[in-house]
């Protein structure tokens, strides 16, 4: 997965997620796929837009939304994705024009969800892999996400991830040891500004949500 999307890539669709992000705050617009969008750019995926605000002291995120599963043309998904982090998000109030000098730009390009298989739910702790992948916990109507990167940030272990995706779900911690709970894994490439309106990298170092 780490090769499936270039450098250009990352600067092509962190740059539309800007743009977006920019004119839908400040001109209430929707940016339209771009005419020179490369043809596996739009192929179906999912993605997550991630805005962290940025100041002298810390790092905070500002919203974070996405498409888990590959239903969109993967432009079109980064699209959506960014005016749902900057307005959408219901963790926080709308980003305003004043905010968006200070604010960083991150995405993360997802592999298709799959259904972990297990015969018993101790075997999770052996076949999630903490810096590989991301969670999807679910039961019935209860479901919740975390990308891959999110266990790195906070330095937990596997069952720490376990815990927190299942509280993520809106379940108790220790809801992955329950059969009806079910997870799905994914594994993501991630691209995003050095700092506000900064360079486009690989894998940057900034909290996710």
């Amino acid at each position: 997965m780490s090769n499936a999307y270039s450098d250009e890539d990352g600067n092509f669709l962190v740059g539309l997620a800007r743009k977006t992000v920019d004119e839908y705050v400040t001109q209430m617009r929707k940016s339209e796929v771009p005419s020179d969008t490369p043809k596996h750019l739009k192929e179906k995926s999912g993605v997550f837009v991630t805005l962290n605000s940025i100041t002298s002291s810390r790092v905070a995120l500002r919203g974070c939304i996405g498409r888990p599963y590959p239903s969109q043309p993967l432009v079109e998904a980064v699209i959506d994705s960014s005016v749902d982090s900057a307005v959408n998000d219901p963790r926080f109030p709308p980003v305003t024009p004043r905010e968006l000098d200070t604010i960083i730009v991150d995405l993360s390009v997802l592999t298709p969800p799959m259904k972990i298989e297990y015969s018993k739910p101790e075997d999770l702790l052996n076949l999630v892999k903490v810096g590989r992948d991301g969670l999807i916990a679910s039961r019935g109507m209860w479901r919740g996400l975390l990308l891959p990167q999110v266990p790195v940030d906070w330095k937990w272990n596997t069952l720490e991830f376990l815990e927190h995706t299942c509280n993520k779900a809106g379940l108790p911690e220790d809801a992955w040891r329950d059969p009806r709970t079910e997870f799905m894994s994914f594994q993501a490439v991630i691209f995003g500004e050095e700092k506000p309106r900064g360079n486009i990298v690989r894998d940057p170092s900034h909290p996710k949500c």
